[in-house]
């Protein structure tokens, strides 16, 4: 079987079903970017579980797929709410129990000879499962994929090389600061103890008059601290949100830390705080029915016009005898004004050495960010 045969397009008609456009509407308000791009992980989420069901079904007809990780996701065109929206995704590539589906989201051109939109890519990591008799379940092998083509193996290149780099990221990751990244922390700190105390930046920067009305802002605070630039709540999860038996979908899960995310983002953000970025969102621990979900986002990082969100997902069994982190997912969302373009953001300062680790992470992603876009334009 090539990737081809595996792929499966859905349309979400935006351009003429006006209940389906409203559902994805984030304002009643006509702006650009009107997307819910928490709803559209939803869909995706879904699709590449479906996609991934057809190819498994094919060897194990009563398996099932589980999301092990949404690899990423990067927002590269701003997306059109009166325009149709293309999903295509297929099977990149077969591991020994796992397979990667790419998804590439599409809209097509207002008129004829116009280019069509590519608005994102992301890419997720199924598992293949099979329940035993006696109610446990096991990771099954699967058939390879046949690569005939340039483009097929271009793409099986890509998945492979995906997987290598995030594997070198969690060795990163772990790694101690550099002189240069130590240096960088240190100035963060020695600038909070030169500040005056009175100025830090608290949770809200709004003054407010006797009798409710809002009399004037704060004045510009010298020092934004990370401490108070966190955002969270909690869920309970119902049948409603079942996708196999006693397992809860993981599109919910992904929708709902980046609800949490993009609150927080917003305390940094001066205009409208839009989706860059989804980083690798890893489903540690299977989330069941009746189980309650702590979501806490947290603002890591921010650059020039960019900032960072890594939101953290603690499961709480519904008898309350097992709580364990299910998932941890980073966001990164830029500064923007009503015509899109981007805004400065001001600097965050760490205080513990919890933020300085969520600060350093955040600082890395950006760096490699930054080096991508170096080497995709030759420099």
């Amino acid at each position: 079987m090539t990737p081809a045969q595996t792929s499966v397009i859905r349309r979400l008609r935006f351009s003429t079903d006006l209940r389906l456009r409203r559902h994805f509407l984030l304002t009643d308000e006509d702006v650009r970017s009107n997307l819910r791009f928490g709803l559209l992980l939803e869909v995706l989420d879904k699709l590449a579980e479906d996609t991934a069901l057809r190819y498994v079904h094919r060897s194990y007809p009563t398996a099932r797929v589980v999301t092990a990780a949404m690899d990423s996701m990067k927002v590269r065109g701003v997306p059109d709410e009166k325009r149709d929206m293309i999903l295509r995704a297929r099977v990149n590539l077969v591991g020994r129990t796992s397979l990667e589906v790419g998804i590439r989201i599409e809209q097509p051109p207002l008129a004829p000879g116009e280019p069509v939109l590519h608005v994102a890519s992301c890419y997720f990591t199924m598992v293949a499962r099979m329940r035993e008799p006696d109610g446990s379940e096991r990771s099954v092998p699967l058939p390879g994929l046949e690569y005939r083509s340039k483009l097929d193996n271009v793409r099986a290149d890509r998945a492979r090389k995906r997987r290598e780099s995030y594997r070198l990221y969690q060795c990163a990751a772990e790694a101690p600061p550099s002189a240069e990244e130590y240096a960088l922390l240190r100035r963060l700190h020695e600038a909070q103890a030169q500040s005056d105390p009175a100025v830090h930046w608290q949770s809200d920067p709004v003054v407010y008059a006797q009798d409710g009305g809002e009399i004037s802002a704060q004045s510009e605070p010298k020092i934004l601290l990370a401490s108070p630039l966190m955002a969270g709540g909690w869920e309970r999860t119902y049948v409603e949100h079942e996708n196999v038996p006693h397992k809860i979908f993981g599109g919910y899960v992904a929708h709902r830390a980046y609800m949490y995310a993009h609150i927080c983002s917003e305390m940094v953000a001066s205009h409208r705080a839009l989706l860059v970025s989804v980083d690798r969102i890893n489903f540690h621990q299977p989330v069941r029915m009746g189980d309650k979900l702590h979501f806490v986002s947290r603002v890591a990082f921010t650059g020039k016009t960019s900032i960072t969100v890594e939101t953290s997902i603690t499961r709480i069994s519904r008898d309350r005898k097992s709580t364990a982190l299910s998932n941890v997912c980073s966001f990164t969302f830029v500064n923007v004004d009503a015509e899109l373009h981007p805004k400065p953001v001001p600097q965050i300062y760490p205080t513990t050495y919890a933020e300085d680790a969520r600060y350093l992470a955040g600082y890395r992603r950006h760096q490699a960010h930054l080096a991508q876009i170096r080497a995709a334009k030759g420099e």
